[in-house]
């Protein structure tokens, strides 16, 4: 509907449009304390239908960074209580003038089928088991400030592949910025093979971790679960999570990075959690660049107006 920009997922996107985002969430990310007029005045609604905490928050901070007006939408104490549907409400945002949605729900593709039908621009802060674009993005900005490139890299992603929604986003983009993708994990956590993109395999836990340079663990998502999948957490721990003795065999250059919330103890030993090795805290500081040229990209028309909003000043 209309001209307006969405960010709906990593799939669509070209290698190209990532790099330039990254290329400006960089630009953040090296001015920490500082802030911008380029949405000053301008309405943004956060959406979410899902507990959060960090994702969240980190949209609040950006879009506060960028000087825009926040509204916090409650889902148990907003019409959606009473039957209104996610369609009406984002219709009456609009009539309310707020231009930009950010959007976290458990239904697949939704963001995307919502884009479609209404006059605002629609940011997916993570749907279902579908994807989180912006936390693949935040992923792949700390990778390059690390390794100052992503193409060459092999990437091991560990854990529930099947029903993370950070995974979804990835399969389309590490493949297509040049990084070799391998999955590892419980076999009933893992997708169909003939589901993958060419070229991303699937391999022992033990290769991944010995060979990777980078290793991301994933949580255990047990609220998608229909059924139990392993015993316990121990169970878990021993078997597929991210051990001290599994972390001593990692290439001496290797890092470890996690989505979070982290479950200590099952999918990564609390120990290295903050371990020189881990880049956890980084990714988490980082989202906050990524959503601010995220949210540039969708309001703003992305680098057509970057070069004319350099214009910051101090908290």
């Amino acid at each position: 509907m209309g001209n307006h920009v969405h960010l709906t997922g990593i799939k669509e996107m070209t290698a190209e449009k990532i790099e330039s985002i990254l290329h400006r969430a960089d630009h953040w990310a090296r001015k920490p304390g500082e802030q911008s007029g380029a949405l000053r005045g301008r309405f943004v609604a956060n959406l979410f239908f899902e507990p959060s905490t960090r994702t969240r928050f980190s949209f609040e901070v950006a879009e506060k960074r960028l000087g825009a007006h926040v509204l916090n939408f409650a889902a148990e104490a907003s019409s959606t209580t009473k039957g209104e549907t996610i369609y009406d409400t984002l219709h009456t945002l609009e009539a309310m003038g707020v231009e930009a949605a950010v959007i976290r729900t458990r239904h697949d593709g939704l963001v995307q089928h919502l884009s479609d039908q209404v006059g605002m621009c629609l940011i997916n802060a993570g749907d279902g088991t579908n994807e989180h674009p912006t936390q693949c993005l935040l992923d792949l900005l700390t990778m390059k400030q690390r390794f100052d490139r992503i193409d060459g890299l092999r990437v091991a992603i560990i854990g529930d592949i099947r029903h993370s929604r950070v995974a979804g986003s990835h399969l389309h983009a590490l493949p297509r910025l040049g990084a070799e993708l391998l999955l590892a994990g419980p076999p009933s956590m893992m997708p169909s093979q003939d589901l993958l993109p060419a070229g991303v395999r699937q391999v022992e836990l033990e290769q991944a971790v010995e060979e990777a340079d980078v290793v991301m663990m994933l949580r255990v998502q047990l609220e998608r679960h229909t059924h139990s999948l392993f015993t316990n957490a121990d169970t878990y721990h021993q078997a597929y999570g991210l051990t001290l003795e599994r972390a001593a065999r990692m290439k001496p250059e290797a890092v470890i990075m996690h989505p979070a919330p982290v479950n200590r103890g099952v999918e990564i030993h609390s120990d290295l959690v903050e371990s020189e090795k881990s880049l956890i805290t980084a990714q988490v500081s980082n989202g906050v660049a990524v959503r601010m040229a995220v949210l540039e990209y969708v309001l703003n028309g992305g680098e057509k107006s970057w070069e004319s909003c350099l214009q910051t000043a101090n908290f």
